[in-house]
């Protein structure tokens, strides 16, 4: 009866395997989402703090393409009034 009741156990155990899941496979699992985390979310972190620089780098450019733009009307504006003073000033 012993090797009848140890074929069908064996049987029984291939036919219909444990489903659980043992310690070292859970701990597997887990060491290898923790690798992934730590490889992945200091690139994301990085990536965040290009993308939010370039944007401020892109606002500043704007900014000063504007101000260059000023600039350049101001000074014709001063040319400007620079010449009427002195053809004025000729004048009287």
């Amino acid at each position: 009866m012993d090797a009848k009741t140890e074929l069908l156990d064996e049987i029984d155990l291939v036919l219909n395997p444990e489903k659980g899941v043992d310690l070292n496979h859970l701990l597997y699992v887990l060491l290898s989402i923790a690798f992934v985390c730590i490889i992945l979310f200091p690139k994301i972190y990085i990536q965040q703090q290009i993308y939010y620089k370039s944007r401020d780098i892109s606002k500043l450019k704007s900014e000063y393409d504007t101000l260059k733009e000023e600039n350049r009307l101001i000074k014709s504006s001063v040319e400007s009034i620079r010449f009427k003073n002195q053809i004025l000033d000729t004048l009287f």
